[in-house]
Protein backbone atom coordinates (compact mmCIF):
# COMPACT_ATOMS: atom_id res chain seq x y z
CA UNK A 1 0.00 0.00 0.00
CA UNK A 2 1.03 3.65 -0.93
CA UNK A 3 2.77 5.71 1.40
CA UNK A 4 -0.44 7.75 0.77
CA UNK A 5 -0.68 11.52 -0.37
CA UNK A 6 -4.48 10.79 -1.11
CA UNK A 7 -6.71 13.12 0.56
CA UNK A 8 -10.54 12.92 -1.34
CA UNK A 9 -13.09 10.79 -1.96
CA UNK A 10 -12.17 10.50 -5.68
CA UNK A 11 -8.35 9.98 -4.77
CA UNK A 12 -8.99 6.57 -3.13
CA UNK A 13 -11.40 5.75 -5.42
CA UNK A 14 -9.01 5.86 -8.55
CA UNK A 15 -7.02 4.11 -6.20
CA UNK A 16 -9.00 1.48 -5.63
CA UNK A 17 -10.64 0.73 -8.73
CA UNK A 18 -6.92 0.61 -10.51
CA UNK A 19 -6.22 -2.19 -7.67
CA UNK A 20 -9.32 -4.09 -8.30
CA UNK A 21 -8.14 -4.26 -12.14
CA UNK A 22 -4.58 -4.86 -11.77
CA UNK A 23 -5.05 -8.00 -9.73
CA UNK A 24 -8.19 -9.26 -11.28
CA UNK A 25 -10.53 -9.70 -8.96
CA UNK A 26 -13.69 -11.49 -8.79
CA UNK A 27 -17.44 -9.54 -9.10
CA UNK A 28 -20.16 -11.19 -8.33
CA UNK A 29 -21.20 -10.51 -4.32
CA UNK A 30 -23.73 -7.22 -5.31
CA UNK A 31 -21.36 -5.64 -7.79
CA UNK A 32 -20.18 -6.33 -11.33
CA UNK A 33 -16.73 -5.16 -11.99
CA UNK A 34 -14.00 -2.63 -10.58
CA UNK A 35 -15.56 0.58 -10.33
CA UNK A 36 -18.65 -0.09 -8.53
CA UNK A 37 -16.89 -2.28 -6.05
CA UNK A 38 -14.65 0.99 -5.27
CA UNK A 39 -17.53 2.99 -4.59
CA UNK A 40 -19.37 0.38 -2.42
CA UNK A 41 -16.25 -0.09 -0.02
CA UNK A 42 -15.23 3.80 -0.14
CA UNK A 43 -18.92 5.04 0.97
CA UNK A 44 -19.86 2.27 2.88
CA UNK A 45 -16.40 2.43 4.82
CA UNK A 46 -17.05 6.61 5.36
CA UNK A 47 -20.99 5.57 6.39
CA UNK A 48 -22.52 7.25 3.88
CA UNK A 49 -26.00 6.35 0.98
CA UNK A 50 -24.18 4.02 -1.58
CA UNK A 51 -25.92 5.56 -4.46
CA UNK A 52 -24.77 9.03 -3.37
CA UNK A 53 -20.93 9.06 -4.94
CA UNK A 54 -21.03 12.56 -6.91
CA UNK A 55 -22.15 15.05 -3.19
CA UNK A 56 -18.73 13.72 -1.85
CA UNK A 57 -16.08 12.77 -4.89
CA UNK A 58 -14.30 15.76 -3.45
CA UNK A 59 -14.27 15.48 0.39
CA UNK A 60 -11.18 15.54 2.39
CA UNK A 61 -10.76 12.34 4.66
CA UNK A 62 -9.36 12.13 8.12
CA UNK A 63 -6.96 10.58 8.58
CA UNK A 64 -8.18 7.14 10.53
CA UNK A 65 -10.89 6.95 7.69
CA UNK A 66 -8.16 7.21 5.09
CA UNK A 67 -6.58 4.43 7.12
CA UNK A 68 -9.65 2.01 6.73
CA UNK A 69 -9.99 2.36 3.06
CA UNK A 70 -6.84 1.66 2.61
CA UNK A 71 -6.81 -2.04 4.73
CA UNK A 72 -10.07 -2.50 3.26
CA UNK A 73 -8.89 -2.45 -0.36
CA UNK A 74 -5.88 -4.36 0.64
CA UNK A 75 -8.01 -6.67 2.14
CA UNK A 76 -9.85 -7.33 -0.89
CA UNK A 77 -6.82 -7.65 -2.89
CA UNK A 78 -4.40 -9.74 -1.14
CA UNK A 79 -6.92 -12.31 0.99
CA UNK A 80 -9.85 -12.22 -2.32
CA UNK A 81 -12.75 -11.81 0.43
CA UNK A 82 -15.91 -10.94 -0.78
CA UNK A 83 -16.73 -7.15 0.02
CA UNK A 84 -19.64 -7.97 2.13
CA UNK A 85 -17.93 -10.01 4.39
CA UNK A 86 -15.37 -7.10 4.42
CA UNK A 87 -18.36 -4.49 5.12
CA UNK A 88 -20.49 -7.23 7.21
CA UNK A 89 -23.05 -5.77 4.44
CA UNK A 90 -25.10 -6.48 1.73
CA UNK A 91 -27.81 -4.82 -0.16
CA UNK A 92 -30.55 -6.31 -2.67
CA UNK A 93 -33.29 -4.83 -3.91
CA UNK A 94 -32.76 -1.88 -1.93
CA UNK A 95 -33.16 -3.65 1.17
CA UNK A 96 -29.53 -3.44 3.28
CA UNK A 97 -28.31 -7.13 5.56
CA UNK A 98 -25.79 -8.05 7.44
CA UNK A 99 -23.75 -10.84 6.35
CA UNK A 100 -20.88 -12.75 7.59
CA UNK A 101 -18.98 -15.84 6.93
CA UNK A 102 -21.51 -18.15 8.65
CA UNK A 103 -23.78 -16.86 5.52
CA UNK A 104 -24.34 -16.94 1.52
CA UNK A 105 -23.93 -12.96 0.47
CA UNK A 106 -27.42 -12.50 -0.63
CA UNK A 107 -28.16 -12.24 -4.79
CA UNK A 108 -31.33 -14.18 -5.18
CA UNK A 109 -32.97 -13.64 -8.43
CA UNK A 110 -36.49 -13.94 -6.67
CA UNK A 111 -36.28 -10.90 -4.83
CA UNK A 112 -36.47 -9.02 -8.50
CA UNK A 113 -39.68 -11.18 -9.33
CA UNK A 114 -41.50 -10.30 -5.98
CA UNK A 115 -40.91 -6.74 -5.97
CA UNK A 116 -41.20 -6.00 -9.86
CA UNK A 117 -44.90 -8.01 -9.84
CA UNK A 118 -43.71 -10.81 -12.12
CA UNK A 119 -45.99 -12.71 -9.86
CA UNK A 120 -48.96 -11.44 -11.26
CA UNK A 121 -50.36 -14.07 -13.40
CA UNK A 122 -50.51 -16.45 -10.53
CA UNK A 123 -50.95 -13.91 -7.68
CA UNK A 124 -52.62 -10.97 -8.50
CA UNK A 125 -52.43 -9.22 -5.37
CA UNK A 126 -50.06 -9.24 -2.55
CA UNK A 127 -52.86 -9.70 -0.02
CA UNK A 128 -53.64 -12.86 -1.57
CA UNK A 129 -51.49 -14.25 0.51
CA UNK A 130 -51.97 -15.46 3.64
CA UNK A 131 -48.79 -17.88 4.35
CA UNK A 132 -45.31 -18.35 2.94
CA UNK A 133 -42.50 -20.22 3.12
CA UNK A 134 -39.02 -19.73 2.14
CA UNK A 135 -36.86 -22.86 2.23
CA UNK A 136 -33.27 -22.42 2.81
CA UNK A 137 -33.05 -19.08 4.22
CA UNK A 138 -29.90 -18.95 4.77
CA UNK A 139 -29.33 -14.64 5.27
CA UNK A 140 -33.44 -14.67 5.66
CA UNK A 141 -33.13 -12.04 2.98
CA UNK A 142 -35.98 -13.65 0.56
CA UNK A 143 -38.05 -14.27 4.08
CA UNK A 144 -37.56 -10.18 4.65
CA UNK A 145 -38.53 -9.23 1.36
CA UNK A 146 -41.40 -11.82 1.21
CA UNK A 147 -42.77 -10.71 5.04
CA UNK A 148 -42.39 -6.76 3.91
CA UNK A 149 -44.12 -7.47 0.40
CA UNK A 150 -47.15 -9.89 1.13
CA UNK A 151 -47.81 -7.48 3.96
CA UNK A 152 -50.51 -9.58 5.67
CA UNK A 153 -49.00 -13.00 5.05
CA UNK A 154 -47.07 -15.00 8.35
CA UNK A 155 -43.97 -16.10 6.58
CA UNK A 156 -41.53 -19.07 7.82
CA UNK A 157 -38.14 -19.35 7.28
CA UNK A 158 -36.41 -22.59 7.77
CA UNK A 159 -33.06 -23.98 7.34
CA UNK A 160 -30.62 -26.76 8.22
CA UNK A 161 -27.95 -24.83 9.28
CA UNK A 162 -28.11 -23.00 12.95
CA UNK A 163 -25.65 -20.38 11.86
CA UNK A 164 -27.86 -19.21 8.97
CA UNK A 165 -30.63 -18.65 11.32
CA UNK A 166 -28.77 -16.80 13.66
CA UNK A 167 -28.11 -14.37 11.04
CA UNK A 168 -31.06 -14.29 9.70
CA UNK A 169 -32.86 -13.29 13.01
CA UNK A 170 -30.57 -10.36 13.09
CA UNK A 171 -31.53 -9.34 9.90
CA UNK A 172 -35.25 -9.62 10.58
CA UNK A 173 -34.90 -7.69 13.23
CA UNK A 174 -32.65 -5.00 11.48
CA UNK A 175 -35.72 -4.88 8.75
CA UNK A 176 -38.25 -4.99 11.38
CA UNK A 177 -40.27 -7.65 10.51
CA UNK A 178 -39.47 -9.91 13.67
CA UNK A 179 -42.98 -10.41 14.31
CA UNK A 180 -44.04 -11.33 11.05
CA UNK A 181 -41.52 -14.31 10.65
CA UNK A 182 -41.15 -17.63 12.50
CA UNK A 183 -37.84 -19.13 12.35
CA UNK A 184 -37.57 -23.39 11.88
CA UNK A 185 -34.79 -25.52 11.86
CA UNK A 186 -35.38 -27.88 9.12
CA UNK A 187 -33.77 -30.21 6.94
CA UNK A 188 -35.71 -29.11 3.32
CA UNK A 189 -39.51 -30.01 4.26
CA UNK A 190 -38.64 -32.84 7.09
CA UNK A 191 -39.37 -30.45 10.45
CA UNK A 192 -42.58 -29.04 8.68
CA UNK A 193 -45.12 -31.69 8.66
CA UNK A 194 -47.12 -29.16 10.84
CA UNK A 195 -47.77 -26.63 7.65
CA UNK A 196 -48.94 -29.55 4.98
CA UNK A 197 -51.38 -27.37 2.89
CA UNK A 198 -50.51 -24.29 3.90
CA UNK A 199 -48.46 -22.14 1.97
CA UNK A 200 -50.30 -20.30 -0.40
CA UNK A 201 -46.53 -19.22 -2.11
CA UNK A 202 -43.05 -21.16 -1.26
CA UNK A 203 -40.01 -19.71 -2.25
CA UNK A 204 -36.37 -21.29 -2.47
CA UNK A 205 -33.10 -20.49 -3.68
CA UNK A 206 -31.38 -24.11 -2.33
CA UNK A 207 -27.82 -25.09 -3.03
CA UNK A 208 -27.46 -26.15 -6.55
CA UNK A 209 -23.83 -26.08 -7.53
CA UNK A 210 -22.94 -28.74 -8.78
CA UNK A 211 -19.70 -30.87 -8.19
CA UNK A 212 -17.64 -30.32 -10.76
CA UNK A 213 -17.74 -26.64 -10.49
CA UNK A 214 -17.16 -26.70 -6.71
CA UNK A 215 -13.86 -27.63 -7.53
CA UNK A 216 -13.27 -24.03 -10.05
CA UNK A 217 -15.00 -21.82 -7.90
CA UNK A 218 -13.48 -18.01 -7.87
CA UNK A 219 -11.70 -17.43 -5.05
CA UNK A 220 -14.16 -15.44 -3.31
CA UNK A 221 -17.04 -17.58 -3.53
CA UNK A 222 -14.51 -19.97 -1.79
CA UNK A 223 -15.39 -17.91 1.52
CA UNK A 224 -18.81 -18.57 1.39
CA UNK A 225 -20.47 -21.84 3.65
CA UNK A 226 -19.92 -24.68 1.36
CA UNK A 227 -23.16 -26.13 2.94
CA UNK A 228 -25.00 -22.76 1.23
CA UNK A 229 -23.59 -24.06 -2.61
CA UNK A 230 -23.26 -27.65 -2.84
CA UNK A 231 -25.98 -29.18 -4.58
CA UNK A 232 -24.39 -32.96 -4.66
CA UNK A 233 -22.97 -34.24 -8.29
CA UNK A 234 -25.42 -32.95 -10.96
CA UNK A 235 -26.51 -29.42 -8.80
CA UNK A 236 -30.13 -30.71 -9.00
CA UNK A 237 -30.20 -32.87 -6.18
CA UNK A 238 -31.96 -31.06 -3.52
CA UNK A 239 -34.03 -29.05 -6.67
CA UNK A 240 -35.20 -32.83 -7.59
CA UNK A 241 -36.22 -33.48 -3.90
CA UNK A 242 -38.14 -30.33 -3.33
CA UNK A 243 -40.10 -30.98 -6.44
CA UNK A 244 -41.34 -34.32 -5.05
CA UNK A 245 -42.43 -33.01 -1.68
CA UNK A 246 -43.61 -29.32 -2.12
CA UNK A 247 -47.42 -30.30 -3.05
CA UNK A 248 -47.99 -31.56 -0.13
CA UNK A 249 -47.15 -27.87 1.37
CA UNK A 250 -48.64 -25.46 -0.77
CA UNK A 251 -52.00 -24.38 -0.36
CA UNK A 252 -55.15 -25.78 -3.29
CA UNK A 253 -53.69 -22.91 -4.89
CA UNK A 254 -50.19 -22.45 -3.98
CA UNK A 255 -47.04 -21.63 -6.09
CA UNK A 256 -44.00 -22.73 -5.87
CA UNK A 257 -40.66 -20.97 -6.91
CA UNK A 258 -37.24 -22.03 -7.56
CA UNK A 259 -33.71 -20.52 -8.04
CA UNK A 260 -31.23 -23.07 -9.88
CA UNK A 261 -28.30 -22.53 -11.67
CA UNK A 262 -27.40 -22.98 -15.64
CA UNK A 263 -28.39 -26.77 -15.89
CA UNK A 264 -32.52 -26.34 -17.13
CA UNK A 265 -32.22 -28.25 -19.93
CA UNK A 266 -31.02 -30.99 -17.58
CA UNK A 267 -34.25 -30.33 -15.45
CA UNK A 268 -36.75 -30.27 -18.03
CA UNK A 269 -35.32 -33.83 -19.80
CA UNK A 270 -35.84 -35.46 -15.92
CA UNK A 271 -39.06 -34.22 -15.68
CA UNK A 272 -40.81 -33.71 -19.44
CA UNK A 273 -44.08 -34.11 -18.22
CA UNK A 274 -44.08 -30.44 -15.23
CA UNK A 275 -44.77 -27.17 -17.09
CA UNK A 276 -42.54 -24.86 -16.28
CA UNK A 277 -42.68 -21.64 -16.62
CA UNK A 278 -39.04 -19.62 -16.49
CA UNK A 279 -39.16 -16.16 -15.62
CA UNK A 280 -37.42 -13.47 -17.11
CA UNK A 281 -34.52 -11.90 -14.96
CA UNK A 282 -31.62 -9.73 -15.59
CA UNK A 283 -29.77 -12.61 -15.80
CA UNK A 284 -31.78 -13.97 -18.47
CA UNK A 285 -34.89 -16.48 -18.00
CA UNK A 286 -32.78 -19.78 -17.46
CA UNK A 287 -32.82 -19.86 -14.09
CA UNK A 288 -36.06 -18.83 -11.76
CA UNK A 289 -38.95 -21.14 -12.44
CA UNK A 290 -42.64 -21.14 -11.11
CA UNK A 291 -45.11 -23.96 -10.73
CA UNK A 292 -47.96 -24.41 -9.40
CA UNK A 293 -49.34 -27.59 -6.90
CA UNK A 294 -51.75 -28.67 -9.54
CA UNK A 295 -48.75 -29.20 -11.78
CA UNK A 296 -46.69 -30.99 -9.27
CA UNK A 297 -50.00 -33.11 -8.33
CA UNK A 298 -50.52 -33.69 -11.63
CA UNK A 299 -46.67 -34.87 -12.49
CA UNK A 300 -46.10 -37.27 -8.80
CA UNK A 301 -49.45 -38.76 -8.48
Amino acid sequence: MPQTKFNTVRDFLRYAVSEFRKNNLFFGHGTTNAYDEAVCLILQSLHLPIDQLEPYLDAQLLDEEKSLILARIKQRVEERIPLPYITNEAFLQGYSFYVDKRVIIPRSFIAEIILNDKLMPWIEHPELVHSALDLCTGNGSLATIMADYFYDAEVVASDISDDALEVAKMNFKRNQVSEQITLLKSDLFNELEDYQGQFDLIVTNPPYVDKRRMLSLADEYKFEPGLALAGGESGLELVEAILHEAKYYLSEFGVLIVEMGDNRFELEELYPDLPFVWLETISGDGVVFVLTRADLADCFD
